[in-house]
């Protein structure tokens, strides 16, 4: 339960996936740093700091981080759908597992955490639900339908579950931004070898950090605002697809040149 005192506001509680590290860990600090208590929720957790394993593909442990938060804390305030995986490639390239692994994960774990607290939100009559997406649910760079498939489902979730849950006293989130600094590369998958240079060279490069979009991510959930696209670079990018769709595709399609050239000079 609630360590709260009389008189006193109750701690914010925030359950994280994918919290070990990269954003999921920046968004634990920030949150911490804010006063909340914060479980933080990963596929190798560390459970000797307080940490829940958490497979987000697996229904067993998210009902088991369901019943944790209630036993513990007797509620949640605060879903923050996290963890992801980078991966995409050319459409003639990638293969259907590679899509099937990004759907499971990017996608499905979303709509399993979604759905898992979805009964505990409507009896508290309160709750947000945070869902990591990415400019690349917004607008959609060649090389990479698989991701930005599964993010762009991820925005049209999080909007449907906004519209199906605002009666119940929650809001849902999605959190959209470019490209930033973190360790997702480090893990990606895929046959598509001049896609993963060029997706590692704009993090490695990236002025952005994940302190950054946490920060603005937590501002921007207080003022409410459910689409969130944290960084100047990311609204750019979308604006210019909203006031000049022949630009937007005109730079989009340079992209894709860009790529075939990459991909024919590394052969």
């Amino acid at each position: 339960m609630t360590d709260q005192q009389p008189n006193q506001q109750p701690q914010t509680r925030v359950l994280i996936t994918g919290a070990a590290s990269g954003l999921g860990a920046a968004f634990a600090s920030a949150w911490e740093a804010r006063g909340a208590r914060v479980l933080r929720t990963d596929r190798v957790a560390d459970e000797s700091a307080g940490e829940l394993r958490l497979d987000i593909t697996s229904d067993a442990d998210w009902v088991a981080a369901r019943e944790h938060v209630e036993r513990e804390w007797g509620g949640l305030d605060v879903l923050v759908n996290n963890a992801g995986i980078a991966g995409g490639g050319r459409l003639d390239v990638s293969g259907i597992d590679e899509w099937q692994r990004l759907v499971d994960i990017n996608l499905l774990g979303a709509v399993r955490g979604t759905a898992t607290f979805t009964p505990l939100f409507k009896r508290q009559g309160s709750g947000r639900i945070v869902n990591v997406a990415s400019l690349a649910g917004l607008v959609h760079p060649a090389g990479m339908a698989g991701y930005n498939a599964t993010k762009a489902a991820v925005v049209a979730l999080t909007e449907t579950t906004g519209h199906e849950l605002a009666a119940h006293g929650v809001t849902a989130h999605v959190v959209c931004p470019s490209y930033f600094r973190t360790n997702l590369m480090a893990g990606v998958e895929g046959r598509d070898a001049a896609l993963q240079h060029v997706m590692t060279k704009l993090v490695e490069d990236s002025p952005i950090s994940a302190d950054d979009i946490a920060t603005a991510v937590l501002d921007a959930i207080d003022a409410g605002t459910e689409l969130i696209i944290p960084d100047e670079a990311a609204r750019g990018a979308y604006q210019l697809k909203q006031a000049d769709r022949a630009a937007y595709d005109a730079v989009m399609r340079a992209q894709a040149r860009k790529l075939d050239v990459i991909a024919e000079n590394a052969r």
